[in-house]
């Protein structure tokens, strides 16, 4: 017995010993497994070799199999099999760890090889998960370097996805990113801003002039060969639940280049502080430059931007939606960011029409936003950019009024020399002339503003209120646009004849208030502003400056006709005067002549029509009036009272309304 008891004794610590062995050979094969210097065939060997230990029965087992425990044997050649699994496909992965060169510069079956070890030891996870393991499981501890495993494959697919996106990046296409700058474009006439002195000018545009992109056009941002090879790692990461890093790996590398899109668009990070401190004619191009920017990046780069997320993600796809607001978020919101900074700034009449170019551009685009964002999870984007679009509204609005007032507003305290037109006139038609331009626009903001504020006067003001109501004839209903402006022209002409007064001489008054009327009648007659204002409104003030010119005509010349006249004048007879009336009335004719010459060359009357119109009405009066006198009185008269015949005094009219003083006393007055 006592024989028989050490034999066994000796059997198992031989058994032991031969575990032991088997279990160290085990160890130095996963030691030397995870040398990264091993060469590839010196791997596979030991691979080989861990399969070969991993397979060997163990005395104890082959003592248990007596028992017949066949189960418990099963088991344990399914956890071998798992760690043979589990040792190749750690192989695969933690080669690369050691090589840092990428994967997917290394040829199609290097990136399958690793894709499909990435996908075995998913589905080794899911396995062995399902199979409901406990801590003390032998299992166990092969499903904790499985997930290790897959952490370090994931961790690698996404900087190769990264990678990819950077890489094979396309660049922007020449022919969005050209700019024209419209700073040098021709102006229609002076424009002078309203000020207290009328000596402000700020030249604005005659009409806006913005690049636009004709239709969506989509681009290639990332090159179409790797759109497969990021689709393929991306439904990798996805389906090892691994999609917050994949998306988190796209958002990074196509917000950084939305944002360089707009550094090459020249679309500078500028705070709101920034662009209110900005002097007028910087800020001018940068406005201008902003609209087009807008317009490229909204139907160009944010729709190719779209559509390369729904290659790789799936089209509509939650997560594809997710991606493209985060990665395109802070680029749109740099830009709006701008439009706000122009809302709020001071309502500057010069400003209204840039103001309308960003509200127009926004507008225009809406149904770009709508279509790019139409999900709840792009509803901050939406919403920003309406009420960004609703504020600029606000202060085209505003600002538009604030040039109401100040026409309402300007004052001066001298006549503007020579009677020709004023600045404000000028100022104020091509203002209306180029708001013109953004009739439709304009009428919607207007319309939208309450009625009791429709319509901004001052308190001096009193337009003829029938003409801001509707327009004679006309059986529709005005737009809202049409009574602003004809409030605008009442309060002009208001003005003129504030103005008009500031001159001593009656006729100089009503030939500044002729000028000033008929550039009005023919800048809306010759401009879109005809079909605002009306036929009616054009005939009403031909009327009025018509008007002016026959006022002029009596306030200048009565008196001097007068004085050819032969009403009270004794023409000399049979009995002897001292004097001789008709010699004195003649020489007080000419010496009045005179005056008016010297005076009325100074005068001026811009428009060239207009002028020779007004030479003939005068010169028909005048000198049909000279001959006359003359030629009845041809009898006691003698040449020698005769200082100017009518042909000289018909010529000296041609120097009329020139706007440069001359005197019939100066020889070298031609």
């Amino acid at each position: 017995m006592a024989i028989e008891e050490s034999d066994s004794k000796h059997v198992l610590s031989e058994l032991e010993n031969e575990e032991d062995l088997i279990a160290a050979a085990k160890d130095i094969v996963r030691a030397l497994g995870s040398n990264r210097n091993l060469t590839s065939d010196a791997k596979k060997i030991l691979a080989d070799l861990g399969t070969r230990l991993a397979s060997m029965t163990e005395p104890s087992e082959k003592q248990e199999g007596d028992e017949g425990d066949g189960k418990q044997e099963e088991e344990e050649e399914g956890v071998r099999a798992i760690e043979h699994r589990l040792n190749i496909i750690e192989e695969k992965i933690t080669r690369w760890e050691a090589d840092r060169s990428w994967i997917w510069d290394s040829g199609p079956d290097e990136t399958s090889e690793y894709l499909a070890a990435a996908d075995e030891a998913r589905l080794l996870i899911e396995k062995l998960e399902s199979s409901d393991l406990k801590r003390e499981d032998h299992e166990y501890k092969y499903l904790l370097r499985a997930h290790s495993v897959l952490q370090t494959a994931m961790a690698r697919l996404e900087e190769e996805f990264m990678n990819l996106l950077i890489q094979y990046k396309q660049p922007f296409e020449p022919e969005y990113v050209s700019f024209r700058s419209t700073e040098d474009d021709s102006v229609d006439e002076g424009f002078i801003v309203p000020s207290v002195d009328d000596s402000t000018e700020e030249s604005l545009p005659r009409e806006s002039v913005v690049s636009r992109v004709s239709e969506e056009h989509i681009i290639d941002l990332v090159h179409p060969h790797v759109i497969p090879e990021l689709r393929s790692i991306a439904q990798q990461m996805f389906d090892s639940k691994y999609d917050r890093e994949c998306s988190h790996a796209y958002t990074v590398a196509r917000r950084d280049s939305l944002e360089e899109c707009l550094a090459i668009l020249e679309m500078e990070r500028l705070s709101i502080e920034d662009v209110l401190k900005m002097q007028w004619g910087a800020l001018n191009s940068k406005i201008k430059r902003w609209v087009w920017a807008v317009k490229v990046f909204f139907r160009v780069y944010l729709a190719s931007e779209k559509w390369l997320g729904d290659q790789i993600f799936g089209e509509g796809e939650p997560v594809s939606v997710s991606c493209f607001v985060d990665a395109s978020k802070a680029s749109i919101f740099q830009l709006l960011n701008f439009g706000e900074a122009m809302s709020i700034g001071p309502h500057q009449p010069e400003k209204l029409f840039r103001i309308l170019d960003m509200y127009e551009a926004l507008a225009e685009l809406i149904p770009e936003i709508d279509a790019l964002y139409p999900h709840e999870v792009g509803s901050s984007v939406r919403i920003e950019y309406h009420e960004v679009l609703s504020r600029l509204g606000d202060c085209a609005r505003l600002t538009f009024l604030e040039f109401e007032n100040a026409i309402a507003t300007n004052a001066s305290t001298n006549p503007f020399v020579g009677g020709g037109i004023h600045p404000l006139t000028r100022y104020v038609m091509n203002y209306l002339n180029t708001l013109a331009d953004y009739g439709e626009t304009l009428d919607l903001l207007l319309k939208n503003k309450e009625e009791d504020d429709a319509i901004l006067l001052s308190p001096d003001m009193s337009p003829d209120t029938e003409e801001n109501s509707k327009l004679p004839g006309s059986p529709s209903p005005v737009s809202a646009m049409a009574l602003h402006f004809r409030s605008v022209a009442s309060i002009l002409q208001c003005k003129l004849d504030e103005k008009s007064k500031l001159y001593k001489d009656a006729g100089l008054q009503h030939l500044f208030l002729m000028n000033n009327i008929h550039y009005m009648a023919q800048k809306v007659k010759g401009s879109e502003l005809r079909l605002i204002y009306g036929d009616e409104w054009i005939r009403k003030h031909n009327w009025k400056f018509q008007q002016h010119a026959m006022n002029y005509e009596r306030a200048s010349w009565s008196s001097i006709l007068s004085l050819l006249k032969d009403d009270g004048v004794q023409v000399p007879g049979s009995h002897s005067i001292s004097k001789n009336p008709l010699k004195e009335n003649l020489q007080r004719f000419y010496l009045a002549f005179e005056d008016v010459y010297k005076s009325q060359t100074a005068w001026s009357i811009p428009d060239v029509q207009l002028r020779e119109d007004l030479r003939i009405s005068i010169s028909l009066k005048v000198i049909h009036a000279y001959r006359t006198f003359v030629g009845r009185h041809s009898y006691h008269i003698s040449d020698k009272h005769i200082k100017h015949n009518a042909d000289d005094l018909e010529n000296y009219l041609l120097d009329f309304f020139e706007g440069s003083p001359k005197s019939l006393q100066n020889p070298h007055r031609r």
